[in-house]
């Protein structure tokens, strides 16, 4: 897998996010040539912004391997002359308004974003001779009746909150431009994953964010859903599918949805979740229960067999790797260790098993 990306040309929208920034790291440490557009990175963006100050990561912007261009995905011309000019042969597509909460005080910039932002690509699209895309919308575009049983990729789309309902838009938009415009030269998948964690993760309204501050700085921690239960997984272990798919999907491409998602044994609630986490950390929590702000399904999981079956995908790490890992990152970051160096620990780990 490593020899394969070497050299190959690779979009990441997004790339200043969590997940984006993990995926710049996987792609730039196997030789890839990486090209990231996002919006102009603010304070939220701690993780991207440790990085491209590190002497380490600086490199492969001096290597010319790493660009990056300050784009919002709504401005359709600024876009299109920038991936017209990298001319990518792979792109992910992460840009977007992550967060329920957020969506619900921002409805219409959501749906700009997440559904018109993604239309934007799927029109730029429509001008390349060849391109392998992913594009990454999340495990609650499925119409959620809080029953114990696992989502499939078939199974009917929903989503009551804004940002869900964008999401679930997006399918939609990306399945209509695939039937209507695209031939065998554009491949283009959705991929749908759970709840990822992972080191340098500190966005607002986040369990895992809000969980390391508390014990950071020795605070009480706030939680609206403890009872909620999700499929929780380490960051790598998507990003590994979705790149395992943009590589199968140019000679083969038996589907076109995908859910990435850790084993039954691993989808816990969010009380659970925060008890290992305190636990890897060596220090007790005082929790408190709030009323609830917005609705949120209690339950959620996802099938896993077709990308099992069809892509030889699994998940490498458990919950309890996945934890300690994260808890280690933070931990060493907290130190002063480089958080890219961390991240490179986690990589090698990883791909050792």
């Amino acid at each position: 897998m490593v020899d394969f990306w070497k050299n190959k040309k690779v979009l990441v929208t997004g790339d200043t996010g969590f997940k984006g920034s993990w995926l710049t790291c996987l792609l730039l440490n196997q030789k890839s040539k990486v090209h990231g557009i996002s919006l102009k990175p603010d304070s939220t963006n701690i993780l991207y912004n440790s990085l491209v100050t590190d002497t380490d990561f600086k490199k492969f912007f001096d290597e010319n391997l790493y660009t990056h261009e300050n784009i919002d995905i709504r401005q359709k011309d600024e876009l299109k002359e920038s991936i017209l000019d990298f001319n990518p042969e792979f792109i992910f597509h992460l840009a977007a308004q992550p967060l329920v909460r957020e969506s619900y005080v921002n409805p219409k910039s959501t749906w700009d974003t997440n559904v018109m932002g993604t239309i934007n690509l799927l029109e730029i699209l429509r001008l390349m001779k060849k391109c392998s895309v992913i594009i990454v919308t999340t495990d609650k575009v499925y119409e959620n009746h809080t029953w114990p049983y696992s989502y499939r990729e078939n199974d009917e789309l929903g989503g009551y909150d804004p940002y869900s309902s964008s999401k679930a838009s997006v399918e939609l938009a990306v399945k209509s431009w695939r039937k209507s415009f695209f031939k065998d030269n554009i491949k283009i998948s959705t991929v749908r994953a759970g709840n990822v964690i992972g080191g340098g993760d500190w966005s607002a309204d986040r369990i895992v964010p809000d969980t390391i501050k508390a014990l950071i700085n020795k605070t009480s921690l706030k939680l609206r859903y403890p009872d909620a239960v999700r499929p929780w997984q380490h960051v790598l272990d998507p990003l590994l599918g979705y790149l395992k798919l943009a590589e199968k999907q140019i000679n083969v491409q038996k589907s076109f949805e995908y859910n990435f998602g850790p084993n039954s044994m691993d989808v816990v609630s969010v009380q659970k979740l925060v008890n290992m986490i305190s636990s890897y950390w060596g220090e007790e929590l005082t929790i408190e229960k709030l009323e609830h702000q917005s609705v949120e399904s209690t339950y959620l999981t996802l099938s896993i067999e077709k990308a099992l079956k069809e892509l030889n995908w699994y998940p490498r790490w458990d919950l309890k790797k996945t934890i300690f890992y994260t808890v280690k990152w933070y931990q060493n970051v907290h130190n002063g260790n480089s958080p890219y160096k961390c991240i490179l620990e986690n990589i090698r780990s990883f791909n050792s098993r």
